[in-house]
């Protein structure tokens, strides 16, 4: 309990109950070699996943009132999605929070994005429950939603099948096809894998919660790959 109050102090929490903090570090594999430990983090993630699409929403909405809905929507999807928390997850250290089993602890690239995704809206959940939806609001302004204007300035909220679908016509004269890989994991908490092609070579992979966000990586990773 005592590095569970230090971890998060780093992030600038204080807990009532700290249970919920070390719930929400808790993956479900480290149950599998701990089996006293406490329940793993999943309903947490899905709790902090509402607040988090609500606080986000509220701070755009309030920050952009003449943007359209579409504009929104997408500043939204770059905010949130699993690239965007990973890296702010990694920029808070929850990599070295994490309870994991010991193979899990060896995943890396994409398997541990997801992994530090869910984590993170697992410590907004825990949050909310702790101390209310303002609490909660202030770390995910803190933490997330104050990465917008870099997120402008890069135009990471672009739309990256759209972006490529255009370079692979422009370029090779291709349309894109996106092809799913593999499905894993159980029903609340699919792992999609997808890869794109053009004609019938693969040019690149992703993968995601769902099929549509494994198809947006799939076709960032093409557009990384080919610096287009």
């Amino acid at each position: 309990m005592q590095e569970a109050s230090a971890y998060a102090a780093q992030l600038g929490l204080t807990f009532k109950n700290l249970d919920l903090f070390v719930e929400a570090l808790t993956h479900r594999s480290y149950l599998n070699e701990h089996k006293a430990a406490g329940p793993h983090n999943e309903r947490l993630e899905f709790l902090g996943d509402a607040v988090l699409e609500l606080a986000a929403t509220h701070f755009l909405f309030t920050k952009f009132p003449s943007k359209p809905e579409g504009d929104l929507t997408a500043y939204r999807a770059a905010l949130v999605n699993t690239v965007s928390l990973a890296y702010t997850a990694k920029e808070l250290g929850v990599n070295d929070m994490l309870l994991l089993s010991k193979g899990e602890a060896k995943d890396t690239g994409r398997a541990r994005d997801i992994i530090l995704a869910n984590a993170l809206e697992a410590i907004i959940g825990a949050i909310y429950l702790d101390q209310g939806y303002d609490a909660a609001n202030t770390f995910i302004t803190t933490n997330i939603c104050k990465k917008i204007d870099s997120i402008l300035e890069q135009r990471a909220y672009q739309d990256s099948k759209s972006r490529f679908q255009e370079a692979a016509q422009e370029k090779k004269s291709v349309t894109p096809n996106y092809k799913t890989l593999s499905e894993e994991g159980p029903d609340h908490d699919r792992i999609f894998t997808v890869g794109v092609y053009l004609h019938h070579d693969e040019f690149a992979r992703g993968t995601g919660k769902s099929k549509q966000e494994a198809e947006q990586s799939a076709a960032q990773a093409a557009l990384d790959k080919t610096g287009w």
